[in-house]
Formats: structure tokens, sequence, C-alpha cells
């Protein structure tokens, strides 16, 4: 279980989060939900140990993740797919795999594993991932992450400027690492792509956590995301 307990964080002097706690249970997805510059991805980055917490601690099955450097972070089974993918644009799809693999020493057949659950990009192996579609790259950068055989998964915006298409195979992607005990945590602007998969969702306004929510009691009654975000 991922625990981030009233964290604060700041870009140089300008503070970003106020206290945010949430927790990611294995099996579930937290959804994050919040108006454009409310902390999100600041707290994704803060759980990569790429942003240092001001107070406040985040701990995985125990540990203490904050006290890592951030290059410790991934070995310990957290994936993150960040907002624009960040791929190595001039390798391959298979080196972009291979760079996930090296991480956690990860076999052929944690490889073999992803490629079955994107077989599309077996069918590109050698091919550049800056030429790949939009989708494409979306999921080469989640197959990087599954690499780690993630017990947390961090996805940031994964269906951002993606076709109907893709946004439906990427949920299923989400919904499968659930099922399979992987926590999930999902940032997302898009409402429509990422409630009807949600177990808990959370508000997250002016770098705080204002509510969590079952996502089920929101489906029923979708007035409170039309509070917080106004949509």
């Amino acid at each position: 279980m991922l625990e981030i307990n009233d964290i604060q964080v700041a870009y140089g002097r300008v503070q970003a989060l106020f206290g945010v706690t949430l927790t990611a249970k294995p099996g579930e997805i937290l959804c994050i939900l919040g108006r454009n510059g409310a902390g999100k991805t600041t707290i994704m980055k803060s759980i990569m140990g790429l942003l240092p917490l001001m107070s406040g601690s985040i701990a995985l099955d125990g540990e203490v993740l904050s006290a890592l450097p951030a290059h410790k972070i991934p070995t310990r089974r957290v994936g993150y797919v960040p907002q624009g993918r960040r791929l190595f644009a001039e390798l391959t799809v298979a080196e972009n795999i291979e760079m996930g693999m090296m991480t956690c020493k990860s076999g052929e057949d944690t490889r073999e594993w992803v490629l079955d659950i994107f077989p599309r990009l077996r069918e590109r192996l050698q091919q550049q991932a800056n030429t790949l579609s939009g989708g494409e790259q979306q999921m080469l950068a989640t197959a990087r992450a599954l690499c780690l055989r993630p017990k947390v998964l961090l996805l940031d915006e994964p269906t951002e400027g993606l076709q109907p298409s893709m946004i439906d195979q990427i949920r299923q992607v989400v919904v499968r690492m659930r099922d399979e005990g992987v926590a999930v945590i999902l940032v997302e602007q898009r409402v429509d792509a990422v409630l009807s998969i949600a177990d808990t969702v959370a508000f997250i306004e002016h770098g705080q956590t204002r509510e969590m929510l079952d996502a089920a009691e929101l489906r029923a009654d979708p007035q409170k995301i039309h509070h917080y975000l106004g949509v």
C-alpha cells in the first residue's frame, strides 16, 4: 500500500502542495481529479522523488520512499508514465523496453508479458520511438513502466491527445493492472475516460486534498464533480 501523509512541496520558493494525504491500495484504481494547477502532477513527481518534500512522508509497504534518492524509487517497483511520455525518442521500441527492464533486472518473461499486453509494439520493435503515432508512444511509455512489474503504477494524463480507440486500449490495460493486484494512481482531465473504471476518487484543490470518495458514489451522484471541477 502506498501512503502519502500530509506532504508539502515547493518549486523553489513557490509552494505547490499544502498538505496532501492519499492512500493507494493494491488492486484499486485511485483517480486524482482537480482543475489545472491544482497540484496533481506535483503529487506524482513527489512520489517519484523528483521534488523534495518540505514536510510529510511517502511510504510503500512501510518503507519510506521519500527518504530515498529518486533513482532508487523505481527499484521499489513504482512505475511512472509521465505526462508527455518522455520516451528515448531516437531509440527503437525494443531499446526503450530494454531500458525499462534494466531497472529491476527483469527477465525475458517480463518482456514477453509486456509485448503480449501491447501486441502492436511487437510489430514495431525495430522502429524508432519518435516515428510512432501518439497512441503507440503512449503504449510504449506504459510498457516501459510495466517492465518493472510494478506494485504501484502512476499514470499522468495517459489519454491526452489520443483518439477514442486508443483511449479504450489504455483503459483496458489500467483495469488489467488493477485486476492483477497493482495499486494504480491515475491523473486525468477527461472525467468521462476514467470515472467508469475508478474505485476511489480524490479531489485536489489549491494543493490540498479536499475529499476522497468512493467512485460508485460519484457515478450515482456527479454533483461533486461539478463542484470541484466546474464541468
